[in-house]
């Protein structure tokens, strides 16, 4: 029996975030909004999915606050 399987983080852009200063590199912008999960594929069809986190990422230096 063959069985194909993968595991692994994925993140999916949601769109626009706030404006707002970073922290790490003081450059106010428009930042990103993603969510970030953990899923287990079986036969490239997505199974299971855990661990769903949203949160906002500056588009210059990619420093990352959770919503």
């Amino acid at each position: 029996m063959f069985l194909l399987f993968g595991y692994g983080r994925k993140q999916k852009l949601l769109g626009p975030g706030g404006t707002r200063t970073c922290p790490r590199c003081h450059n106010t912008t428009q930042w990103i909004r993603l969510r970030e999960y953990t899923q287990l594929t079986i036969f490239l069809i997505p199974v299971l999915r855990w661990g769903r986190k949203q949160f906002e990422s500056c588009g210059i230096c990619g420093a990352a606050i959770v919503v």
